[in-house]
């Protein structure tokens, strides 16, 4: 399928692992000019080296919660490469997990801030542009946690609920410019985020990752009948498709990657 979108400019942020670098990638294979971002301390370098076969690519660290960063990011990428028609914000944390009467302010003002108001600072930054040339596409990052709340991660589950009702207001507001916005909810991918809270899982039961894997699909993922980990390139097939001229007649909706996790019509 020819998706129709060679030769635009997409910024894509976390994109240094996992979900970002390969919607990156594929983005790059559909002959799109592309920007990764990430936090400095990451490994964007090592994603760019990987990557740069496949088309032309820069790579631009900044800090999602500085808005002067968000700022310069956009001012890097402009200077390099042109406005993007392009936004995927898939910068994200767990956040502050536990009891609910555990978590502090601090740990809820971190896990929003980077996950929601990071949202808010790239799309306010990218829109502008996008409706001027009247292209754009704008792919968020939920999650089947915005309908599906866990209780030992409420504040990841708050930020992506807002981040859902984000995308529609946005879809709202510009879709009469054909600036396009919707979010993809993925459920348990394997990400370096996800390795991390298996290993815990794996250590604090005395058991092998594996073994940590599946108790946690049967315990707390009964809904994933496909009974594994989502990959990333399963996440970013449907991020690219959004990207492109043929979705052009979808805005404000949200595509679930995620093994019928999400276990409600409604959700």
């Amino acid at each position: 399928m020819n998706l129709d979108i060679a030769g635009k400019i997409a910024l894509v942020t976390g994109a240094d692992s996992g979900m970002g670098k390969e919607t990156a990638r594929m983005l790059l294979q559909e002959g799109v000019r592309v920007a990764i971002s990430d936090q400095p301390g990451g490994d964007l370098d090592s994603s760019v080296e990987d990557l740069k076969a496949h088309g032309e690519i820069i790579a631009v660290e900044a800090d999602l919660t500085k808005l002067d960063d968000v700022t310069a990011l956009f001012e890097k990428v402009r200077a390099k490469l042109g406005e993007p028609d392009i936004l995927v914000n898939c910068a994200g944390v767990t956040g502050a997990t536990g009891d609910f009467l555990d978590v502090d302010d601090a740990g809820w003002q971190s896990t929003i801030d980077i996950n929601l108001m990071g949202a808010v600072r790239v799309c306010r930054e990218a829109i502008p542009a996008m409706r001027a040339s009247k292209w754009g596409r704008i792919v968020l990052m939920s999650s089947e946690d915005a309908v599906q709340p866990y209780v030992d991660e409420l504040a990841y589950c708050a930020s992506k609920a807002g981040i859902s009702s984000l995308s529609k207001g946005l879809s709202k507001a510009y879709g009469c410019d054909n600036v396009l916005v919707n979010t993809v909810s993925p459920a348990f991918i394997a990400t370096p985020m996800t390795d991390k809270m298996m290993q815990k899982r794996a250590d604090e039961n005395g058991t092998s990752f594996d073994e940590a894997i599946e108790t946690f699909l049967k315990e707390e993922r009964p809904g994933m009948t496909l009974k594994r980990r989502g990959t990333a390139e399963e996440v970013a097939s449907a991020i690219v498709f959004l990207c492109s001229e043929r979705a052009s007649f979808i805005n404000g909706a949200d595509i679930r990657v995620d093994s019928g996790s999400v276990m409600t019509v409604a959700g």
